[in-house]
């Protein structure tokens, strides 16, 4: 197993003079305001990061090809969970569901006829992520659609740093795909999704593919993973991507 004072960041990103440049040049008055709300120190102690998990349910794993159905979200910190702010949004997408996504997430055509676009909830969902960083279980999912789905609407997409909890996984068990000889001796592989994760730091089984319960499965992940791989005095920047 790696050190685990080692970083999980392989970006080079300066986020908060990031956030001050995209203030400036972003035309839709709810991205400015986004934006205008800052982010966090590099150096800020995990301790001290409002947080916010964020998941998406979408109609397919290819952004330029699929859209985004549900959103949930919970604000939270590495003492606890605010259960009581989380939210949950089942929108329009703009692209047809597809029926493998409908057996997967269970959102049906029904659900989303009367459903808002996610431009209607826009203001809602940069509110509650702004001036947090978002912790998502798979980075190539929330940040690739949601900036899509802002490059359809407004004609400008967004830019936010994550922490990954599928990535943390994956650097806490870089040799999880045993060889051939190590399969033939019997080793398994380690699987780094969410409820396997979950598993393994003895977290509850939740039902998977319900945005709002991900995102909270995702807060707990990331707590578990701080309190026995970290601390809670890891800089943000060792961990944000």
């Amino acid at each position: 197993m790696p050190d685990n004072k080692e970083p999980i960041s392989e970006t080079s990103e300066t986020w908060p003079e990031l956030f001050d440049q995209l203030a400036e040049n972003a035309k839709d008055s709810r991205l400015k305001a986004f934006y205008q709300a800052g982010c966090v120190a590099p150096d800020m102690p995990l301790a001290d990061v409002p947080l916010v998990a964020l998941d998406f349910e979408t109609t397919g794993l290819d952004p330029d090809r699929h859209s985004i159905v549900s959103i949930g979200l919970v604000p939270f910190s590495l003492d606890g969970i605010q259960v009581g702010k989380g939210r949950h949004w089942v929108v329009r997408p703009q692209l047809p569901l597809e029926q493998a996504s409908i057996t997967i997430h269970g959102i049906t055509h029904t659900d989303i006829d009367k459903a808002p676009d996610l431009g209607d909830v826009l203001d809602e969902i940069l509110e509650a992520m702004a001036g947090r960083i978002a912790v998502v279980h798979y980075r190539s999912i929330e940040r690739p659609f949601f900036n899509v789905a802002l490059q359809w609407r407004l004609n400008e997409g967004i830019r936010f740093p994550v922490i990954d909890t599928m990535a943390i996984e994956g650097h806490l068990h870089p040799n999880r795909r045993p060889t051939r000889w190590q399969k033939f001796r019997g080793m398994k592989p380690v699987s780094i999704r969410l409820a396997d994760s979950r598993t393994r730091y003895g977290l509850p089984h939740y039902p998977p593919h319900n945005a709002l319960i991900d995102a909270i499965a995702t807060a707990e992940l990331l707590q578990a993973q701080i309190h026995h791989h970290f601390n809670p005095d890891t800089a943000v920047k060792d961990l944000w991507l």
